[in-house]
């Protein structure tokens, strides 16, 4: 059992980051990884981080590498961002953070997994630290693709391209690690796409699985202008009751911890002016993340009613290709009787323009309304 063992079907890049923990020649300042949502970038980030740590290169059992690998390691920090954007007094905290060295162990390690979202002000500050590297500390940045990196970063930065795992890769994990059924794991990691982490839910998960269901049957149902805004307002509210799902539970026992740190009484109607200012911070982050993991989950909705449309085509073109939806497959053949080829792209390109106008701010309501009237079905 070694470090790598959860980085799924990424031998290329396994075998370059060994190479850099076993030959110092081979190793540098800051490396960028990127590759599709779902193939493990922050995971191969956290099993390299576990490696450089480890004294035997990664041998997975040693404490260094589980503290690496579980984020409680003295000298590996993982930025995950909660919000929208990671703005420049957090990547100013970042900066001063790299020039310390190593408390414990090999190499200071700073895992951002989320520098696609870096602010233009937010890379700049990040930039002089990359281009003026402290000894023994390691920069490791996840971002879908290098194009989502502005161009100065990613020129001072090793490239490490990640692919997506194979269904039966992820369905194999679900059953090692999770401890998942076959049968189950082989439908979630196919569901999933090969999402690593929406695998692992869609198999613990019955709500999800019914939430995704929900989402995939709209397809075979928008025929009127009516339809089509109850389909928009589905698709808004599941992804709301997704996100509630998952947040609720964590945000009230953030708000509990908080009040037991300073001393605050839970059962209170009002708390001390010091405590209200704290709450209040607390809330306005919790705020913030619950619309970014909200504009998550609408994307991932999309993504679900994308692969309806791609199985459609599928039938179409008698590609003997795997249907994302074998589970669905009558839902994808009413999608496929009733529209073309030509149909059936134009449906995937006004699903495409609808993530594209959520990710740029647009209110996500408008933008699935206005995405629902380009999928109705003929009459």
């Amino acid at each position: 059992m070694t470090v790598w063992r959860d980085v799924i079907g990424q031998d290329p890049a396994i075998a370059t980051l060994s190479r850099a923990v076993t030959e110092p020649a081979s190793m540098t300042h800051a490396w960028l990884f990127t590759g599709p949502p779902g193939s493990g970038r922050s995971v191969a980030a956290r099993a390299f981080a576990a490696a450089l740590q480890c004294p035997s290169g990664g041998c997975g059992e040693c404490r260094e590498c589980r503290t690496a690998a579980d984020g409680t390691h003295a000298d590996v920090d993982l930025i995950a961002t909660e919000g929208l954007s990671i703005k420049v007094e957090q990547a100013r905290d970042l900066v001063a953070l790299a020039a310390h060295r190593p408390s414990v162990g090999t190499w200071r390690v700073i895992i951002v997994e989320d520098a696609d979202r870096l602010t233009e002000r937010a890379a700049d500050a990040l930039l002089k630290a990359l281009e003026e590297p402290t000894p023994r500390t390691v920069w490791m940045l996840c971002a879908p693709s290098v194009e989502d990196v502005i161009i100065t970063i990613r020129s001072r930065s090793r490239h490490v391209r990640l692919r997506t795992p194979s269904v039966e890769a992820v369905a194999d994990l679900l059953v090692r690690r999770d401890g998942v059924d076959p049968p189950m794991a082989m439908y979630a990691a196919r569901a999933a796409q090969c999402h690593v982490g929406l695998a692992r839910r869609l198999a613990r998960d019955e709500n999800a699985r019914i939430r995704r269901h929900d989402v995939i049957t709209l397809a075979s149902k928008i025929r009127t202008v009516g339809d089509a805004i109850d389909a928009a307002s589905d698709l808004s509210t599941i992804a709301t009751e997704e996100s509630q799902a998952s947040s609720a539970e964590r945000d009230a026992s953030e708000k509990a911890k908080l009040l037991e740190i300073l001393g605050g009484d839970p059962s209170a109607r009002t708390q001390p002016p010091h405590i209200r200012s704290q709450i209040s911070s607390l809330e306005k982050d919790q705020k913030a993340r619950a619309t970014r993991f909200s504009r998550d989950m609408v994307d991932r909705a999309l993504v679900d009613l994308l692969s309806v449309y791609r199985d459609a085509l599928v039938l179409h073109t008698g590609a003997p290709t795997a249907l994302v939806n074998e589970d669905a497959r009558q839902t994808v053949q009413q999608v496929a009787q009733v529209l073309s080829p030509v149909r059936v792209l134009v449906a995937m390109d006004a699903i495409g323009t609808a993530r594209e106008r959520i990710a740029a701010n647009v209110q996500p309501l408008l933008a699935l309304e206005a995405m629902a009237l380009e999928l109705r079905l003929p009459r």
